[in-house]
């Protein structure tokens, strides 16, 4: 499947489209042979739920894309059910889960973004981009992204891997945290993994990034090499960080994050015996 974005709606559409509707952070879906699927239908009226200011997110093949919120108390049809948006990425292939985040962090800044943050007026949606105006100042409110960092440090064949309080038991990841203000990505890079690990780090190199609607993240990946000190995790954001031979790794996150396939690649190069991690 793929997916082309866009903010306004054809004039007319024909044929069925893809409804992404949510009941706060949970999916409405429909359950076909054991998998969950988007609904399809002209309208959410026509599978039997009510939803008002419905967003156009653009669309999967000849199929348009819609975003909307629905009441609390919606009374479901019983071939449909709400699913925990976070699990279906286990279940969604790579574009549909894409979209879902999508189509959440859009609804998510329309409810939120009703009044102006500057003077307390109401915003109206702009229809020639995806922004809200208010319309008493002007105050342009476009949707939020956090960026976040990630970065996995190696030194020789070690990988340093963290752990968080109330991760699951035994599972480590890399150091991560949020950008700051004014701040570039390898700034942030530098100083989370000083301030949660007391590491410095060096080469710090672009991996990838993957967004995160939980509720606004984006996740960006780096590769960095150790240049000093000596791990002390900080007790607050961390319980526990430590150096792991890239044979003896404890359990990892799913494969779905990023954080993992930033793992896999380095332990890959590794195998390889590349420079490159």
């Amino acid at each position: 499947m793929q997916f082309v974005p866009s903010v306004a709606a054809p004039a007319h559409i024909e044929g069925e489209a893809y409804w992404f509707a949510f009941r706060g952070n949970e999916l409405l879906v429909m359950h076909a042979n054991g998998k969950p699927s988007v609904p399809v239908g002209a309208s959410v009226t026509e599978l039997g739920v009510n939803a008002a200011d419905a967003h156009y997110l653009g669309a999967i093949n000849d199929k348009h894309c819609f975003s909307c919120e629905l009441d609390p108390d919606v009374a479901l049809p019983t071939e449909l059910t709400f699913r925990n948006l976070r699990s279906l990425f286990f279940e969604f292939d790579d574009t549909l889960i894409g979209v879902a985040g999508r189509a959440f962090q859009i609804k998510e800044w329309d409810r939120t973004h009703r009044f102006c943050g500057a003077c307390g007026a109401r915003t109206q949606m702009l229809s020639s981009e995806r922004a809200r105006k208010c319309v008493q100042c002007g105050l342009i409110c476009y949707p939020r992204i956090s960026p976040v960092v990630m970065v996995l440090v190696r030194r020789g064949r070690e990988l340093l891997l963290t752990r968080k309080p109330g991760y699951a038991p035994g599972r480590y990841t890399v150091v991560a945290g949020f950008v700051e203000a004014g701040e570039t990505l390898e700034a942030a890079v530098d100083r989370e993994t000083a301030e949660e690990t007391g590491v410095n780090v060096e080469n710090i190199r672009y991996f990838a990034c993957q967004p995160w609607p939980f509720p606004h993240s984006l996740v960006i990946a780096f590769h960095a090499q150790h240049a000093g000190g000596e791990v002390r995790p900080d007790g607050v954001e961390l319980e526990d960080a430590r150096w792991f031979d890239y044979q003896h790794l404890p359990d990892l996150p799913e494969p779905v994050h990023v954080s993992r396939k930033l793992i896999d690649d380095a332990v890959n190069n590794l195998k390889r015996g590349s420079d490159e991690s």
